[in-house]
């Protein structure tokens, strides 16, 4: 397999630059339209300006665009990305990003002439080098506690100590701050700042409350 075709290094710098106004990302997804608006407000106000939603409802792409027109201040990645078409989607919605759970080959050829940077999900090195080929440097590690955690990303920087990640899965409001301390994690992602029960209360001041708490806490 050749790669004749690598990653611009302004898609990193371009992620980089998101990644930078959060330290911490909230994971929505939305399973009633009419949520999407004052959930992402909630999280936004609260000074969470970047947020990823995924893919794993019928109405995310709508509640994509929604979110995008009400909030043009925030930067909304598109996640659970699995196919090239999928990725197309994330782009015709207007996404600043679009995040990957794993990546494969047809992943990161798109990805490569993509205008929008994709953050590809990997959970081992092999994965890590798939896409060190194509010239990508920033990645998911997902599911990260699962995945090792702690241990498995300061064993990653020996090897490849370009690299940074976005760890996902199975971070908690509690360990959010052992994962940042560690050099290469740019921020970390979750679905712990948009729990269920508030949701479906829609008690948009408490997650406001909780971004709040979180953006106060963490960042820079």
């Amino acid at each position: 397999m050749t790669i004749d075709k690598q990653l611009p290094s302004t898609r990193t710098t371009e992620l980089d630059s998101i990644c930078l106004k959060a330290e911490v990302i909230p994971v929505l997804t939305i399973q009633r339209l009419e949520d999407a608006v004052p959930l992402a407000r909630a999280l936004v106000e609260g000074g969470l300006t970047v947020l990823e939603v995924t893919l794993r409802t019928d109405c995310a792409l709508e509640a994509i665009q929604r979110i995008k027109e009400a909030l043009p201040q925030a930067s909304i990645g598109v996640g659970t990305v699995l196919t090239p078409a999928q990725y197309r989607q994330a782009e015709e919605v207007g996404a600043d990003f679009v995040v990957t759970p794993g990546t494969t080959e047809a992943l990161y050829r798109y990805g490569v002439s993509s205008p929008v940077p994709m953050l590809p999900g990997v959970s081992t090195v092999s994965e890590l080098m798939a896409g060190w080929q194509y010239g990508y440097r920033r990645f998911k590690f997902f599911p990260a506690e699962a995945s090792g955690g702690v241990k498995a990303l300061k064993a990653f920087a020996g090897p490849l100590s370009e690299a940074r990640f976005c760890p996902t899965g199975g971070i908690t409001l509690e360990n959010a701050e052992v994962y940042l301390a560690i050099k290469n994690v740019m921020c970390v992602a979750g679905s712990w700042l948009t729990p269920a029960s508030l949701v479906e209360a829609e008690d948009w001041h408490g997650i406001h409350q909780l971004a709040r708490e979180v953006a106060q806490r963490y960042h820079h």
